[in-house]
This record gives C-alpha cells, sequence and structure tokens, in this order.
C-alpha cells in the first residue's frame, strides 16, 4: 500500500444499536481480534455487502492534539454509504490516546499500537474498522517524498496527521479538512478493496507503474493522490476527488453499491 511518496490511508465508523430488554440477544458469539488482522483487501466483499454484516463501526482513535477535523469524518461516512450496503447503519466511535512519544513510526509499530488500544472487533453482525491519526511521521518519509496514510491490516488504516499538518498550515496551503477527507476515503477505498485488491478488476484500469491504483488521472485511486504534490493538485478544484465510473464498477461487483 505504501509508496515511496505520500500515501492516502484512510479509515471506520461504528453503528450501535440499542435493545430492549425484551429484544432477543446473542450471547453465543465469540469475539475474534484475528477477524480484524487480516491482509489488506480481504474484507472486501464483508464490507461492501450486507451477506454477512448489516452494519459498521468506526473506531476513530487520535493523539491528543491531532484529532481530525468533525467535517472530514462525515465527508468519510457519506463516502461510505454511497458505495457500501448497511441497512442497520454506519456510526463512529471517537477517543484520544497519550501520545506514543514517538518522532516516526512503522507499520509495525503502528499496528502494535492498535493491538494495545482498539477496543472494537467484529461481531455476529457489524464489522469494525480502526482508524488510527498519530501525532508523528512514517519511517518511510524522505526529503522528497512523505506518506501521509497507509491501510495495512484488512480493517486498519493509520493517517500521518502531523504530516498532514504540515501540508495544510499555511494560507497558500490546501485545506485540511479537504486533504484529510482525501487521504482517508482514498486508503479506505483501498480496505474496501480497490484497486485489484480483494475487488476483482472489471476493466483493465489497474496503474501498471503504481500496483493497487487506478490509472484513470481524476479517481480518488489515482496514484499522485498520494503524494505531497499530487494531492494538492487533486484538490486545487476545492473538492476532493472522487471514485471513478470503473472503480464503481469493482465495488458493485463485489456487493457494494
Amino acid at each position: 500500500m505504501k509508496k515511496i511518496i505520500a500515501l492516502l490511508t484512510i479509515g471506520l465508523f461504528l453503528f450501535v444499536s440499542c435493545s430492549r430488554e425484551d429484544d432477543p440477544i446473542d450471547n453465543s458469539y465469540v469475539v475474534n481480534p484475528i477477524t480484524n488482522k487480516k491482509a489488506t483487501g480481504s474484507s472486501s466483499n464483508d464490507l461492501l455487502s450486507d451477506r454477512k454484516f448489516t452494519s459498521m463501526v468506526i473506531e476513530v482513535v487520535y493523539v491528543t492534539g491531532f484529532e481530525p477535523s468533525a467535517t472530514a469524518i462525515n465527508n468519510v461516512v457519506t463516502f461510505l454509504e454511497a458505495r457500501t450496503y448497511k441497512p442497520n447503519g454506519i456510526t463512529i466511535q471517537k477517543r484520544a490516546i497519550p501520545s506514543p512519544g514517538k518522532a516516526s513510526f512503522t507499520v509495525q509499530e503502528i499496528a502494535a499500537i492498535e493491538d494495545a488500544n482498539r477496543k472494537q472487533y467484529n461481531t455476529a453482525n457489524q464489522i469494525a474498522v480502526w482508524l488510527l491519526f498519530v501525532d508523528g511521521k512514517s519511517v518511510l518519509d524522505t526529503s522528497t517524498s512523505v506518506v501521509l496514510g497507509t491501510a495495512y491490516r484488512n480493517t486498519s488504516m493509520v493517517i500521518y496527521e502531523q504530516t498532514l499538518h504540515s501540508l495544510s498550515d499555511s494560507p497558500f496551503e490546501p485545506n485540511r479538512n479537504l486533504l484529510e477527507t482525501t487521504v482517508t476515503t482514498h486508503e479506505f477505498g483501498h480496505i474496501l478493496g480497490l484497486t485489484n485488491l480483494g475487488a476483482a478488476l472489471q476493466s483493465a484500469h489497474e496503474d501498471t507503474g503504481h500496483a493497487k491504483h487506478c490509472n484513470v488521472s481524476s479517481c480518488l485511486m489515482y496514484w499522485s493522490a498520494e503524494s505531497g504534490q499530487g494531492i494538492s493538485n487533486m484538490v486545487s478544484g476545492g473538492t476532493a476527488p472522487k471514485l471513478d465510473a470503473l472503480c464503481i464498477a469493482d465495488l458493485r461487483a463485489n456487493g457494494g453499491k
């Protein structure tokens, strides 16, 4: 998922259902965290369709001081509602955690933070997504390229919010809400199975030079949306890029809208 240039990640929302005392409750289901620790893209159909999971919970966890904007999170929910079948809802659980105290992170270190802090896992009919916003950068950053986010498990994503701040602090730089929306929905696209990452290609549109990305330059899943300069170009019109028809066809063929 990661490139040598700025990667967009994304990820999720929590649906909390209320039940009356006389509602039947399935106490036989045993939560198994291993179901949320599989390969990126392997839960494409589960996330897209209502065949197994009729609701989605997105556990948004951020380091204190690096909370994503409400606008960006609402935009992500809207994006998911347009592409997935979750008749019992998509909801968010959001909370802060203390800083891990590191300037940069490997994906293994990010996964360890998840393992220590994640509370929401798949249940009998609800799929759970972990979306982390950290106060450091990726160890893959160089003097000429940065990583903005990574989808690293089937329901797990990290956004390097401190790096994203550095690209949106100036009045002459892109709006932060817009960058957060673009990065997070791009990475969500990866765990939904794009491109050729769990949702089978319905046409030949994977970029041969940038694996798992769409070759349509205006698409949300185009590779340049992952680079510092590329993302600036893609949001220059003041709106986040959208999935093109070819990527949408892939999602629909695997259970999505």
